[in-house]
């Protein structure tokens, strides 16, 4: 653990450098925050019709900037096999959920997030590979391996925590619906059990390496204020915006307050 720590500073201190703004991965999430942050903008200049390729924008600019910041540190054949698994085995998850309900519920996608393939819009394999990975650097900063039943769960639990804010607002807007509506804002429960499944047994086929945990953890802290923010102020959808806050909070500050306490442990 001590040498996540290390690294994580490193990490920290090289991004906090000028050239460093200039680099793809800096890029790409720059690209995609700015992307986020104009949706309601233009939404509220444009219409609804801004949605649809708003979200997929800014899907695309996420799992590019993840994809970009794991090939730095992971070199293109470790992104490759986990891309290779993790996008068809997502979409025949996607596919199977919507078709039999299983694992997440009875449910079904629309038209709205098109194009679909096979029932399933194309860009939701790519919503779990950009978030899979900084569920990993959490998990990681948390547990300091990436081995483990630990490790998978935790990961899973912060991938799951992501769908608090997530479920709620794509149903608000048209992208799937729900056939027997639950407790959560509508969202049935057994869905969120389904969620911590399908990503614990994504990162156990994956088996990822050591992530890079200061970029990572910045993306996931990102994502939770976004939605923190977005849920609450734009989108009038406050209950899932505080138990998001609540659900992806409580896994971002035990990530860093464990990477803090084990700085403290190896400076002592």
């Amino acid at each position: 653990m001590t040498s996540t720590v290390h690294s994580t500073l490193q990490h920290l201190t090289a991004y906090a450098q000028p050239r460093r703004l200039l680099q793809p991965a800096t890029i790409l999430a720059a690209a995609w925050l700015l992307t986020m942050i104009s949706i309601p903008i233009l939404r509220w200049v444009i219409g609804d019709s801004v949605l649809h390729y708003g979200v997929i924008a800014g899907v695309i600019l996420q799992a590019a900037a993840v994809l970009t910041i794991s090939y730095c540190a992971w070199g293109a054949r470790t992104v490759l096999r986990i891309a290779a698994i993790v996008i068809p085995l997502s979409w025949l998850i996607e596919r199977i959920g919507s078709t039999t309900g299983v694992p997440f519920g009875t449910y079904h996608y629309t038209d709205a997030l098109a194009p679909l393939i096979g029932g399933v819009p194309a860009v939701i394999p790519l919503a779990w590979l950009m978030m899979l990975p900084p569920a990993w650097a959490v998990a990681y900063a948390i547990t300091g391996t990436v081995r483990g039943w630990r490790f998978v769960l935790l990961s899973g639990l912060a991938f799951t925590a992501w769908d608090l804010f997530l479920d709620p607002q794509m149903v608000a807007w048209g992208y799937w619906v729900w056939e027997t509506p639950g407790l959560y804002f509508g969202i049935p429960l057994v869905n969120f059990a389904g969620w911590l499944l399908a990503s614990m047994l994504l990162t156990w086929l994956a088996r990822p390496p050591i992530p890079p945990v200061a970029p990572l953890l910045f993306v996931y802290g990102a994502v939770w204020f976004l939605q923190s923010v977005g849920l609450s102020l734009f989108w009038q959808m406050p209950g899932p915006a505080l138990f998001g806050f609540v659900g992806m909070g409580v896994m971002l500050v035990a990530a860093l307050l464990r990477l803090r306490g084990s700085l403290m442990h190896s400076q002592s």
